[in-house]
């Protein structure tokens, strides 16, 4: 088990030893208090000529935050909104930013997530923009394409960029963890922060203890795509064997393979920590069982030949009011 997944589980248990870190968890809250202050103060209310919107989390450990910025920008270009999206790009490297993402693109150099939502959407209607300075790439995604409204994907903390509305995701099912920050806790900024978001959502769950949602959302199983042909099935038309080999490099894994138990699958799980490359070898048993991935790993591989892998393609499921409220907030209705 990686040092990674050590802490997360360790987070989300309800005693562990990674209680003896408390002390360092308040100096580092204290940090983030101040940071916060300052690059506030230094940048936001200085708005670019489109609404830009922040969709990110104040915990590690994955929320199920790149389906719900998918499905809100299909939503947005379904009004005949133009959109962009800017992301740091984690897990990619790049000799040069800003960097436009293209369907073709590799993920090793984007990073996963970026390509994944540029090969969602209609390339006329979005750009999808990778920059470590969040500011730059949304100034570049502007240049290129007549926007009607910026998504940034992540970047809660990212105060030198300035944000027109702030939407926290939240994981309903493991919460906020043992609600302490780093690195005694999973939270970036202390729990508090969700009280000065615009919009909290939570995916899944309802009803957590101690936060005051405005929407939620489920992730629901859409469609199995075969890996090496792009041949699409229905989930309930699953004709082989129900004991198959669940391969996931996101913030939580359980939840994919208990996605496919929903599914009356049988997952032998193989969890990698998030962003993590994946090389055709990993997908390699030794067995006859199908090899199921996530859509946000598809992406990793350019070309496969094995016919017995399989994505589990997700969509966000949440209510067009909220998208109404989202508009209405920024005045775009």
């Amino acid at each position: 088990m990686s040092i990674e997944k050590q802490m997360v589980k360790a987070w989300y248990s309800k005693f562990s030893w990674v209680l003896l870190l408390y002390p360092l968890s308040l100096i580092f809250q204290l940090m983030v208090v101040i940071r916060r202050y300052f690059l506030c103060r230094s940048h936001q209310g200085k708005p670019f000529s489109a609404p830009v919107v922040v969709v990110g989390n104040i915990s590690i450990g994955g929320s199920g935050k790149t389906p719900l910025l998918i499905k809100l920008c299909l939503e947005l270009i379904g009004r005949g909104l133009k959109v962009a999206v800017v992301s740091r790009g984690y897990g990619g490297r790049s000799s040069d930013y800003p960097l436009q993402v293209a369907g073709d693109s590799c993920a090793s150099v984007c990073g996963d997530e970026p390509l994944l939502i540029r090969q969602s959407l209609p390339l006329s209607e979005a750009i999808i923009v990778v920059d470590p300075i969040r500011r730059r790439g949304v100034e570049f995604a502007l240049s290129q394409l007549s926007c009607d409204i910026v998504l940034c994907d992540d970047g809660l903390q990212h105060y030198r960029l300035h944000r027109d509305l702030e939407i926290a995701v939240v994981d309903g099912s493991r919460g906020l963890g043992n609600r302490l920050c780093l690195p005694a806790g999973p939270l970036r900024e202390p729990a508090s922060r969700l009280k000065s978001v615009d919009l909290v959502v939570i995916n899944g769950e309802v009803g957590l203890k101690g936060i005051a949602s405005d929407a939620t959302y489920s992730l629901k199983p859409a469609r199995f795509r075969q890996l090496s042909t792009g041949k699409v099935m229905a989930v309930d038309a699953w004709p082989f064997s129900k004991s198959v080999h669940a391969l996931a490099a996101i913030g939580n894994p359980q939840r994919f393979a208990d996605t496919l138990v929903s599914l009356g699958m049988s997952p032998i799980l193989q969890g990698y920590d998030d962003h993590c490359a994946m090389t055709a070898s990993d997908l390699n048993f030794d067995d006859d069982l199908p090899v199921i991935i996530t859509a946000k790993d598809a992406v990793k591989f350019d070309t496969l030949n094995f016919d017995n892998v399989w994505v589990l393609e997700v969509e966000a499921d949440i209510s067009s009011g909220f998208v109404d409220t989202l508009l209405n907030t920024l005045n775009l209705n």
